[in-house]
């Protein structure tokens, strides 16, 4: 694990903030030690510990297209284009939970069927033709609703979303399955009416006070808007190429009371290895001023056979985040070095740059710059009402100099030589609002309005992207 000479700076800057800014308290050092007592002392069996619960959700997004992209959408055999794009999905989960049956080695299993009613069903509404969004590569195209392949909705659909069984003994559990997972590299993306999910095992020891360790094996994920379960592949890459297995494993440290560290390695099987290292570090007090502090880094390098050709990537970002009463300004610096993207597995979260927005801002070489607010309207005695606001720029896109694939047309990111100086923005409002009590507490709405421009050949495009997300959450048993 190379660490270029920018992320050792970001590193050093880090270390200095918090340095310069550390409390006595914040700074307690938290030894690693045995936990007194383990999680399977206190299970209660499988009947006893059972619970049924679960979710639904109303999504919608209103998209249109700026500076002459089309999206496209076929009638009567023919494409044609539009310049927006509409998806109305109400998603809905309902989740049985055992609990753990008692013993020195406890078993339980998770089970959630996940269903989906197309609310928007006009397929020029949903401009799910050939083409679909500006975004390059396979995974362009309408991945809001479900669609026959003409473009036209599947009305209603239903499938087994989590099924596995766990084994526990002490506080280390050993998960079989179809389930969801979390990791700066192997995340569930929960952005849409329903989740994606994992299929393999993973193995969490929990065993000491501030020390946790993961490893897990996937070879299947199944994505938010369909109803079958694929092989990994890469999010930006030309071409499918598919990973037979992703591995993964961490480590997550707590040295301090006020510092959290991770570091992670994943092998997607003959496309790439990568690995994480991330902290973030907190200190002061909310009421006068708080100062928080994160880094994640990312090094990228192909892998086996090389399906989708040469990596070498370097990526960092680096935010600073002030905090007093209810009034959060955060600044981030992302920076990718690499004549190829910043890429990560498809259908999954994998992303844990600050930038990541509506657009990545993961070009070849790019540098981008996001200045964010956020308001916590509990202090003015709304609980449950929050506001933000941001804008980003990226620029410096540069992929002239991409030879990884080898000169063969079509394959890994090929098509990004033409990005030379390429840049873009993007700014964004939303509000959210969480029911505090009543029959329906815990509710969420959810409202945001984004605008991205882009230069001719970056490849986000420049569009306009209205969301409305109501989430209830119920409980059966």
């Amino acid at each position: 694990m190379k660490l270029s000479s920018n992320t050792l700076l970001a590193l050093a800057i880090t270390s200095i903030t918090a340095t310069a800014y550390a409390e006595p308290q914040s700074q307690e050092f938290t030894p690693v030690s045995l936990k007194t007592s383990n999680a399977q002392s206190t299970a209660t069996g499988f009947v006893e510990g059972q619970k049924l619960d679960g979710s639904t959700r109303n999504w919608y997004a209103n998209e249109q297209l700026k500076r002459g992209g089309k999206f496209k959408y076929k009638d009567d055999g023919a494409l044609h284009d539009t310049d927006r794009r509409i998806n109305w999905v109400q998603g809905t989960i309902l989740k049985y939970n055992s609990g753990f049956t008692e013993g020195t080695v406890g078993f339980s299993t998770e089970l959630a069927a996940y269903n989906a009613i197309a609310l928007e069903t006009d397929s020029e509404k949903l401009a799910a033709g050939n083409g679909g969004a500006p975004k390059t590569g396979p995974s362009s195209g309408n991945n809001r609703t479900l669609t026959h392949k003409g473009g036209d909705a599947v009305g209603q659909w239903s499938k087994l979303g989590l099924a596995n069984v766990k084994a526990r003994v002490s506080s280390t559990t050993l998960t079989a399955g179809r389930q969801a997972y979390s990791s700066p590299q192997v995340d569930v993306i929960a952005n849409r009416a329903l989740p994606s999910s994992f299929q393999g095992v993973s193995l969490n020891v929990a065993e000491l006070e501030n020390l946790t360790f993961d490893l897990a094996t996937f070879d299947r994920v199944s994505p938010r808007s369909e109803q079958s379960l694929q092989k990994f592949r890469a999010e930006y890459a030309n071409g499918r190429e598919e990973a037979n297995h992703v591995n993964t494993a961490g480590i997550t440290y707590t040295p301090l009371k006020s510092l959290t560290t991770s570091l992670w390695a994943t092998q997607a099987e003959d496309i790439w290895n990568q690995y994480y290292f991330g902290a973030t570090h907190v200190v002061g007090d909310r009421s006068v001023v708080a100062l928080t502090t994160g880094l994640n880094y990312y090094k990228t390098q192909e892998a086996g056979k090389a399906k989708i050709g040469k990596i070498d990537n370097d990526t960092y970002s680096l935010s600073l985040g002030l905090n007093h009463n209810a009034h959060t300004l955060t600044f981030s610096y992302q920076q990718v070095n690499g004549n190829e993207y910043f890429d990560y597995l498809h259908e999954t979260n994998g992303i844990y740059l600050a930038n990541s927005l509506l657009s990545d801002f993961n070009g070849p070489n790019e540098k981008s710059f996001q200045v964010s607010y956020g308001l916590n309207m509990a202090e003015y005695g709304v609980p449950g009402l929050k506001f933000n606001l941001y804008q980003a720029r990226g620029w410096g896109i540069d992929g002239t100099h991409y030879t990884g694939n080898g000169g063969v047309k079509d394959k890994g990111y090929d098509g990004i030589q033409v990005q030379n100086g390429e840049s873009h923005y993007e700014y964004g409002i939303g509000s959210t609002y969480v029911l505090q009590s009543g029959p329906l507490k815990d509710t969420s709405v959810r409202a945001t309005y984004t605008a991205h421009r882009a230069s001719e050949f970056q490849s986000d495009g420049s569009i306009n992207e209205f969301r409305l997300v109501t989430t209830i959450p119920f409980n059966i048993l």
